[in-house]
């Protein structure tokens, strides 16, 4: 059973996240011969104040 992790900023549209885990899942079908009920996505939210990047917080980024 696959199961994919998935960090992102917060603010997708539930719509977004709803085709992101289709298309995920269906990727891992193609790509592994997995059974669609066989794959876990886990959308993880994370505020720009929370994430950095070359020691700089993506709020902070202009």
């Amino acid at each position: 059973m696959p199961t994919i992790h998935v960090e992102m900023f917060e603010g997708r549209t539930h719509e977004q996240k709803k085709n992101l885990v289709k298309a995920l899942t269906q990727a891992v079908v193609d790509t592994l011969g997995s059974k669609p009920e066989g794959v876990d996505v886990i959308l993880q939210e994370v505020k720009r104040s929370d994430w950095a990047t070359g020691g700089e917080l993506w709020s902070e980024k202009q």
